[in-house]
């Protein structure tokens, strides 16, 4: 599977691009600032119906016009599919396969798995646990479509349960039976989420191992542990024993919305002893192991992302990194880096097909 054509409208700082792509590698280099990371992320809004980057639309589309188009000319399991993204102001969003519009878009997520590796991705280690899980919840939804809609009940769930809490401290009433059919509705979702993210864990924890070991040459020991209060104890006690506090601050206070994700160096936290590049390698190590877990079970090589993951590294890591990719267990390849002279040295070494493109005046131009 890769993608064989981008055509960009109105998109951030694209009035009109249209990119022929290499199966395999394509770079894409120039200053800081003049529109390469807009090109992955319209790569990304392909696959996910939304950017990287921003929540709302609307910020996507380019000053002074009102609308952008992404299409994209693919080919899947040796049949040619296009797939386009539309957005217009005060207008619904639209995605077609084949000219042919979703119903929702959640029908999409998962025909075109992809990976990015980017330095957003610190929000992992440095954010909340609210950013990890919706990293284990995105990946697991690239490969089990059932998992998406199973996590949207839930979340419905816990969001009535919560306004039925307010409701009773605000009229000083309870009404246990009402409150139960929210408790069974997040008992039952909930407990299928809670084993499909303990099982996601376990078998990403050994693949994450073995490429941080490779890319930092095997020096360091590293770990990722899921924390979640089902480890412990069944949802339905737990929603008991906490009913008192639940009733008192009026929201759901546990749960799996409250799980969390361990990243560790040795025995402590890469967040407080790992240095920047100790750091980056560990969230490349971990997207890999995520490009290894999504290809496994969804028999597809995605595409992957590299969106200036080379800075802060030493150049022999990123060889590492490099040796890694051009693996035939990997398909196409995108990346951007501000040093146009590091990919060329770095892909010459290559034996395999590749395209370098160099971002100047809101233009892609093949060199």
């Amino acid at each position: 599977m890769y993608i064989k054509k981008l055509e960009i409208i109105n998109f951030k700082n694209y009035s009109d691009a249209e990119i022929n792509l290499s199966p395999k590698i394509n770079a894409f280099v120039g200053n800081n600032g003049v529109g390469k990371t807009n090109i992955i992320d319209a790569i990304y809004y392909l696959s996910f119906t939304k950017s990287y980057f921003h929540q709302t639309d609307l910020l996507n589309i380019k000053f002074n016009t009102d609308f952008f188009l992404l299409k994209g000319k693919y080919e899947i399991n040796n049949e040619e599919i296009d797939i386009s993204c539309g957005v217009k102001k005060e207008k619904k969003k639209i995605i077609k396969k084949n000219n042919k519009e979703y119903k929702k878009l959640s029908e999409h997520i998962g025909l075109i798995p992809l990976v990015m590796i980017s330095p957003g991705d610190y929000v992992l280690i440095t954010g909340s646990g609210e950013e990890r899980r919706k990293f284990v919840d995105g990946v697991i939804s690239q490969y089990d479509r059932s998992y998406l809609d199973v996590l949207l009940k839930y979340n419905k769930a816990v969001q009535q349960r919560n306004k039925l809490l307010k409701q009773f401290a605000e009229f000083n009433n309870f009404d246990k039976d009402l409150l139960s059919v929210y408790d069974e509705q997040l008992i039952e979702n909930g407990t299928t989420i809670f084993e499909k993210r303990k099982l996601f864990i376990e078998s990403l924890t050994p693949v994450f191992q073995k490429y941080y070991n490779h890319i930092s040459s095997g020096n360091e020991i590293v770990e990722i542990k899921y924390k979640s209060e089902l480890l412990e104890k069944n949802f339905s006690d737990i929603l008991k024993s906490n009913i008192l506090k639940d009733r008192t601050v009026t929201y759901t206070t546990s749960g799996i919305h409250k799980d969390d994700i361990d990243f560790n160096l040795g025995p402590h936290s890469i967040k407080k002893i790992g240095s920047q590049g100790q750091q980056k390698t560990y969230l490349i190590a971990l997207k890999l192991a995520q490009f290894d877990f999504i290809r496994e079970k969804s028999n597809t090589k995605p595409i992957l992302l590299f969106d200036d993951v080379f800075d802060k590294l030493d150049s022999t890591r990123v060889e590492q990194i490099i040796k890694l990719v051009i693996d035939n267990n990997f398909g196409q390849i995108f990346m951007t880096d501000a040093n146009k002279f590091r990919i060329e040295r770095i892909l010459s070494k290559i034996s395999v097909d590749f395209k370098v493109f160099e971002i100047k005046n809101n233009e892609a131009n093949e060199i």
